[in-house]
């Protein structure tokens, strides 16, 4: 097999076997790529992939970072180059030692930055944004995405990607949301979530068939992700918040709120749909920022 092909058939295995999302596999596709490009003549077979000195992988991470790229990007650029190898390694094209042997950039891990509760639930109250400029069904629309958000800690992608037909009929019942690496998990459906949703699709002047997208834009098609967070940046101004107020932020929201109210963390990562209780975990590092900051402000001894 050539390297091209080799590339192509692991990219099916990430897709069809492995369950990647289809942004991580063309990431991790062009990420290989880029790769290849860098190493030219050195690197046509996949012999000549594994063969790369630690000292090739580091001379292309420093062209990319002087290119601009981000740590994070980096650590994903060499997580997908380091897939690669080990596919080509178990195909039984060579050792992947080089590519085990380069660490990766540091990467500065800050805390999520959660809005107020009267924040976030101003974002879902069609009130808000009494006095615009748009259709009311489009206010009600961008209000049942943002309930959905807060009230179900859904992922903007999971929102948007959910059916007509999805939808429960009473409240308190459960949605099933398909999420990361085609993972399933069930949230239950708030009677407010339910109340907001119910509220858009009564004025929603296309129809809305029961295999078809739930949330839809002006002229019916699917809705783009760019609209909510249009929508949330205007809530900026209105509600003068920071520029860390985005869609992914009420998500944030949803985790911090529920641990400040005493839920436990296992189910907090269920209803997320962390794979990994430590990802969940970084909320606890936020509440204790929040006690911290009001013992500050308000304790006579801070």
């Amino acid at each position: 097999m050539s390297l091209e092909e080799c590339r192509i058939a692991w990219l099916r295995g990430l897709t069809h076997e492995r369950l990647y999302s289809l942004k991580t596999v063309e990431a991790y596709g062009r990420d290989v790529a880029q790769f290849v490009a860098f190493l030219g003549e050195d690197g046509k077979t996949p012999q000549d992939f594994l063969s790369v000195k630690p000292a090739d992988l580091r001379m292309f991470l420093a062209e990319r970072r002087e290119k601009g790229v981000e740590s994070r990007s980096l650590m994903r650029q060499l997580a997908g180059l380091r897939s690669f190898a080990r596919y080509l390694e178990r195909e039984g094209f060579g050792h992947a030692s080089a590519f085990k042997a380069v660490k990766g950039p540091r990467v500065k891990k800050g805390l999520p930055r959660p809005l107020t509760p009267g924040d976030a639930r101003a974002t879902s109250a069609i009130a808000t944004r009494a006095g615009e400029a748009r259709d009311p069904w489009i206010i009600a629309r961008d209000a049942a995405v943002f309930a959905l958000l807060y009230g179900a800690g859904l992922r903007i992608s999971e929102a948007l990607s959910l059916r007509r037909g999805d939808v429960p009929r009473e409240a308190h019942e459960t949605l099933v949301i398909l999420g990361k690496g085609g993972k399933m998990r069930q949230v239950p459906m708030l009677a407010p979530i339910l109340k907001a949703i119910e509220d858009y699709l009564a004025q929603c002047p296309w129809k809305m068939p029961l295999d078809g997208p739930l949330f839809v834009g002006a002229k019916g098609g699917p809705l783009s992700p760019r609209i909510i967070q249009l929508a949330m940046e205007g809530f900026r101004g209105s509600l003068g918040l920071s520029e860390t107020a985005t869609p992914h932020a009420l998500r944030h929201s949803f985790a911090t709120h529920l641990l400040a109210r005493g839920g436990d963390l296992r189910t907090i990562q269920e209803l997320l749909g962390h794979a990994s209780l430590s990802t969940t975990q970084v909320y606890t590092q936020v509440d204790t920022a929040r006690l911290m900051a009001s013992y500050k402000a308000a304790h006579p001894r801070a």
